[in-house]
C-alpha cells in the first residue's frame, strides 16, 4: 500500500546547496502507478510553504519537486557569491538545478508568474534542455513588460521606485523598520493591489493572512525582492524561439496581466499555445487557500493532460 501523504510540508523539505548558496527544497514522492516528474517553480514573494496546497494537487499526478530560488524563501541571495541579481542569473541557477536533479529523466515544468519568466529565459539560454521537458505549463506567467495592464507612466514609476527601494540603505530600513505586522496590516488594508488579494477574506482570515505575509516578507531578501520587481518592467523574453508547446493557465480576473497580450507574446516564442482559464478572483488564489481552493489552478483540461502519463 502506498504511503499516505502527510499534511505537514515540513516532512518533505530538505536542505539545498547549489554553487555555495544555501536554501531548501520540497520533494514529494510520486503516488503508486504515477511516474510523472513535476518541477514546480514558484513566483515572486514566495516560500515553499506558501504553495503547499498546489503541491498537494499536483502530487496526484506524480512526484513534485520545488526548490527555493536565491533570495526567496530564506535562501541566500546571489549577492553572497557576487552574482548579479537578474533574470539571467536565475536562468543559470535553474539550469544547474535541472541538470543535477534530472540527469536521466524527463520533467514536466510548471512555473508560476515570475517563475515562468525565469523558466523561459532558461530554455532560451540552454536550448538543449528542451529535450528534457515533456510538458511546459505557465501558471499566470508573463513574457514581456507590455503584458502588464498598467499604463506606461505607471509602469515607469514602479520600475524606478522599486529599483530605488532595492538600494542597500533603503532595503535595510524596509527590512528592519517596515516589515512588521503593524505596518503590513495598514498597507494590505489600503493599497489597491494588496486589497485585491484580500477579496472575500473574513476579518479572522485577514489576520492569519497578515501573519503569513510577515513570514514571507521577512524570509525574502529585501534587495532581491525590489530589484527583481524593477526588472518586471524591463522584461522582454520575445527575442528567441523555444521549440516547445506551452500550456498557459490564465486567471479570469487577473489584476496584473492582459491575457490577450500574454497570448500574443507566447505565440511569438513557443511552437504552439494552449490556454486554460482558472476561476480565480485575483492573480492567484489567496495565500491561505487550501487544497480544494488552490485546485482551480489545475482546470479539468490540464488535469486530463497531467493524468495521461
Amino acid at each position: 500500500m502506498a504511503k499516505k501523504l502527510s499534511h505537514n510540508p515540513a516532512d518533505y523539505i530538505v536542505p539545498l546547496n547549489i554553487n555555495g548558496l544555501d536554501g531548501r527544497m520540497l520533494h514529494v514522492p510520486a503516488p503508486k502507478n504515477r511516474n510523472r516528474e513535476i518541477l514546480l517553480i514558484y513566483g515572486h514573494h514566495a516560500m515553499l510553504e506558501r504553495w503547499w496546497s498546489l503541491v498537494q494537487n499536483l502530487n496526484e499526478y506524480g512526484a513534485v519537486t520545488m526548490p527555493d530560488m536565491p533570495g526567496f524563501g530564506g535562501m541566500d541571495s546571489f549577492s553572497k557569491i557576487g552574482v548579479p541579481i537578474n533574470i539571467d542569473s536565475y536562468a543559470d541557477y535553474l539550469a544547474a538545478f535541472i541538470k543535477l536533479r534530472y540527469r536521466r529523466k524527463r520533467v514536466s515544468i510548471m512555473a508560476i508568474s515570475f517563475g515562468f519568466v525565469i523558466v523561459t529565459r532558461m530554455l532560451q539560454r540552454y536550448p538543449e534542455l528542451t529535450n528534457k521537458v515533456d510538458m511546459l505549463v505557465s501558471q499566470v506567467g508573463f513574457m514581456h513588460k507590455d503584458d502588464f495592464v498598467y499604463p506606461r507612466p505607471r509602469r515607469d514609476f514602479y520600475r524606478w521606485a522599486t529599483r530605488f527601494f532595492g538600494t542597500r540603505p533603503y532595503a535595510f530600513v524596509i527590512r528592519y523598520f517596515l516589515l512588521n505586522k503593524y505596518v503590513l496590516r495598514i498597507l494590505y488594508a489600503r493599497l489597491p493591489n494588496s486589497k485585491r488579494r484580500m477579496i472575500e477574506v473574513t476579518p479572522e482570515e485577514f489576520e492569519a493572512t497578515i501573519d503569513t505575509e510577515v513570514k514571507i516578507w521577512q524570509a525574502n531578501d529585501v534587495r532581491t525582492h525590489w530589484i527583481t520587481t524593477s526588472q518586471f518592467f524591463t522584461t522582454d523574453n520575445c527575442q528567441q524561439r523555444i521549440d516547445l508547446p506551452v500550456i498557459h493557465v490564465a486567471s479570469k480576473y487577473d489584476h496584473y496581466f492582459d491575457n490577450e497580450i500574454v497570448k500574443q507574446h507566447m505565440l511569438v516564442v513557443f511552437k504552439s499555445y494552449r490556454k486554460f482559464l482558472m476561476q480565480s478572483k485575483a492573480h492567484t488564489p489567496n495565500i491561505l487557500a487550501d487544497k480544494k481552493a488552490t485546485g482551480v489552478m489545475l482546470p479539468p483540461g490540464l488535469r486530463r493532460l497531467l493524468a495521461k502519463k
